[in-house]
């Protein structure tokens, strides 16, 4: 059979065997515009005040946002936050670039209306050491440093959107503002923490990498505040929280397993892909392999369809960050991943993955049953026994 994967700028046709499984999650019907769910949310905040009684005497507020490899809406949010803080109040927009190095704002799509409103722009680098303060050290010994300039606040709100993370449990919360807005190696520090078996998606309390983060929280001086959107399958939202950062983020994570939680027999041959910006790079397209690692049988061969049109490096953190110390212990010893994209062989070569020129190649060299995965990274995967 024919089947379309989410690939890169355009989908992927590809021909699979009849009997393989097509695994996903079904479309949630659409819940409203994404200024209309913040503003709902921020009506009735978790476990917090409204937004307008703690920013009543704040003369700064700093606004965290995700960059371009997240897919969120990081305008309509800002906007959202804007329309509830004091006109007096100094506006500061922080890009959450975490280890990825400054974003392209104009990748963002930030309203003008937003810009006019905001004073100044923190275009993090997390390479840049003497733009962090040590804040202190969480009871696993990881070093918690946070660009000092947005700490330079007297509100600090994280925005983001809740999805499946392979190895926080979720993506958003306080991973806006740690790991978003940490130093590089501080955050590789809290990332090593993903070697527990308990860093998986969809797990939260009890995740060593989401509790490592979330203790930097308290270390933190500025109070913070969240307003988080749950994404929802099919592109759409599942609603919205704002509130208490930890515990909001709770309210919107139990909605997004909900959402999310997919269950489907092991196979030998695993076909994974998704949109973009995921499959942009190798970088943010392995988290695809760790999604679906409770499904692979002994000798199982995970294909991997991502344009990787913006690269596969940086090929160091790939290789050991990535590879070796998140996903090799997720899978059986014996494993192939495969590799089809627009980069050449030789560049491919240099990974943890082999090249293949398409889908089909990859799975004739491949044995046992096959299953395919359109959307790995926003799945919460369990095996069916």
């Amino acid at each position: 059979m024919r089947i379309s994967l989410p690939y890169g700028r355009q989908p992927l046709a590809v021909d699979v065997p009849d009997d393989a499984a097509v695994i996903a999650v079904p479309v949630a019907p659409p819940t409203g515009d994404v200024l209309s769910l913040c503003r709902q949310a921020m009506d009735g905040p978790v476990a917090a005040p409204s937004l307008e009684v703690v920013a009543r005497t704040a003369r700064r507020a700093t606004i965290i946002v995700s960059d371009a490899t997240r897919a969120d809406p990081q305008g309509a949010m800002a906007a959202a936050v804007i329309e509830r803080l004091p006109q007096t109040c100094a506006v500061t927009l922080a890009i959450a670039t975490g280890t990825h190095g400054p974003c392209n704002l104009d990748r963002l799509d930030i309203p003008a209306a937003v810009l006019d409103r905001v004073t100044t722009i923190i275009n993090h680098d997390g390479h840049a050491a003497d733009d962090a303060r040590l804040v202190g050290h969480t009871t696993r010994g990881t070093p918690i440093r946070v660009n000092a300039q947005a700490l330079d606040t007297d509100l600090l709100i994280l925005t983001g959107r809740i999805l499946p993370h392979y190895f926080a449990g979720f993506g958003a919360g306080v991973k806006a503002l740690y790991p978003g807005l940490g130093e590089a190696r501080s955050v590789r520090a809290n990332h090593a923490l993903k070697r527990d078996p308990a860093a998986r998606a969809g797990i939260v309390d009890g995740n060593p990498c989401r509790e490592d983060m979330e203790e930097a929280l308290a270390m933190i001086s500025p109070p913070a505040y969240l307003l988080n959107v749950v994404a929802a399958p099919g592109g759409g939202l599942a609603g919205a929280v704002a509130g208490d950062v930890r515990q909001a983020f709770r309210t919107g994570a139990d909605l997004g397993r909900r959402a999310w939680r997919v269950r489907a027999a092991r196979a030998g041959a695993i076909v994974v892909s998704d949109h973009l910006p995921v499959t942009e790079s190798l970088y943010q397209a392995s988290k695809l392999v760790a999604a679906v690692a409770p499904l692979c049988e002994d000798h199982a061969t995970i294909v991997v369809a991502a344009e990787c049109e913006r690269g596969i490096g940086p090929v160091d953190v790939v290789n050991e960050g990535i590879y070796e110390i998140g996903l090799r212990p997720r899978l059986p010893a014996d494993h192939r991943i495969v590799l089809v994209s627009s980069r050449a062989a030789s560049e491919v070569n240099a990974t943890y993955c082999e090249p293949a020129r398409s889908v089909e190649e990859a799975l004739a060299a491949a044995s046992g049953p096959i299953a395919v995965v359109p959307e790995a990274g926003s799945l919460i995967v369990e095996a069916s026994e």
